[in-house]
C-alpha cells in the first residue's frame, strides 16, 4: 500500500534527522539565540516549494519575536499558468541578480543577523545568491538542503558555487535528490515528495531549541499563540505583530 510506504519513509526520515543532524541543529539554535539576544533577527528565505518552511517559521503559532520570514511573491507560485505561475517561477529563481537586486537589497539584513536559506537542490541562482548576499552583509548563513543532491549536482551559477560551498552550517534534510520516495510497479519515476516534511521538521526543531536556550538565559519570549488557547485572545497576537513591526523598523535604521 502506497500510504504505508510513504508513512514508513517519513518515519525513517525523522529518525535519520534525529540521529544525524541534531548537532548541526543545536549549533544553529545557539547561533540563532545569540543573534536574538544581541538584538538581531533570524531571517528565513526560500523559493518555490522551499518557501513553505519560511511561511511556517513566522508568524506561526509557537514562534516568537526575533524571527522574520523573507518572502518574495515572484518566487512563489500561485497558479499553474498565468500570473505567479509555476513555469514563471522556475525561470525567475534561475535568473542571476534578481533575488538580490529585486528583493534582498531592500530587506533589513544586518551583520548581527542569521539567514537560513532553504533549497533542496542548492544550485539555482535564488538560494546561491541569497547565501552570498548574506555573507556579504556579515550575517551567519545556514543552509538547509539535500547533501546527497549537492554531491551529485553540478554548479550552475556563474560564481561556480553551490549553496553547500557558502553556508557556515549545513543541515542535511536527509532526502534523496529525486525528492519523491514511493515506488509504483511498472513506473520509472517515484511519487510522494518528502523534502517539505523534512524542512518543516528541521525548522520546528531549530525554533524550539532556540526558544529553550533563550528561556534558560532569562530572555522574555514574546510567543505567537493560537487564540484558541485559554488566556490568549486575538489582541495578544496583534500586540506581537505591532512589536515585530517596531523592531523591524528600528533594525532597518541600524
Amino acid at each position: 500500500m502506497a500510504i504505508s510506504a510513504y508513512l514508513s519513509e517519513v518515519r525513517k526520515l525523522v529518525d535519520r534527522i534525529e540521529t544525524e543532524q541534531v548537532k548541526e541543529i543545536r549549533n544553529t539554535a545557539e547561533i540563532m539565540a545569540n543573534s536574538i539576544l544581541k538584538g538581531g533577527f533570524v531571517h528565513f528565505f526560500g523559493s518555490g516549494h522551499s518557501v513553505i518552511p519560511v511561511m511556517d517559521a513566522f508568524p506561526r503559532y509557537g514562534s516568537f519575536l526575533g524571527l522574520n520570514a523573507l518572502m518574495e511573491p515572484r518566487l512563489m507560485w500561485g497558479s499553474i499558468t498565468g500570473p505567479s505561475s509555476a513555469p514563471g517561477l522556475l525561470l525567475i529563481e534561475r535568473k542571476e541578480d534578481f533575488v538580490v537586486d529585486g528583493f534582498l537589497r531592500y530587506q533589513p539584513l544586518k551583520k548581527e543577523d542569521v539567514l537560513v536559506v532553504y533549497s533542496h537542490g542548492g544550485v539555482n541562482a535564488a538560494p546561491v545568491e541569497a547565501a552570498l548576499y548574506g555573507k556579504q552583509k556579515g550575517a551567519r548563513v545556514i543552509a538547509v538542503t539535500s547533501r546527497s543532491n549537492q554531491q551529485v549536482a553540478k554548479a550552475t551559477h556563474s560564481s561556480g558555487k553551490k549553496l553547500i560551498d557558502i553556508a557556515d552550517i549545513l543541515i542535511d534534510n536527509c532526502v534523496p535528490p529525486e525528492d519523491a520516495v514511493v515506488e509504483l510497479k511498472g513506473v520509472r519515476a517515484k511519487v510522494g515528495a518528502i523534502s517539505t516534511v523534512a524542512t518543516v521538521v528541521i525548522t520546528m526543531c531549530m525554533i524550539s531549541e532556540t526558544a529553550e536556550i533563550l528561556n534558560e538565559k532569562g530572555f522574555d519570549l514574546k510567543i505567537f499563540v493560537s487564540p484558541n488557547v485559554e488566556g490568549y485572545g486575538v489582541s495578544h497576537n496583534l500586540e506581537i505583530f505591532d512589536e515585530h513591526n517596531k523592531r523591524i523598523s528600528a533594525h532597518s535604521l541600524k
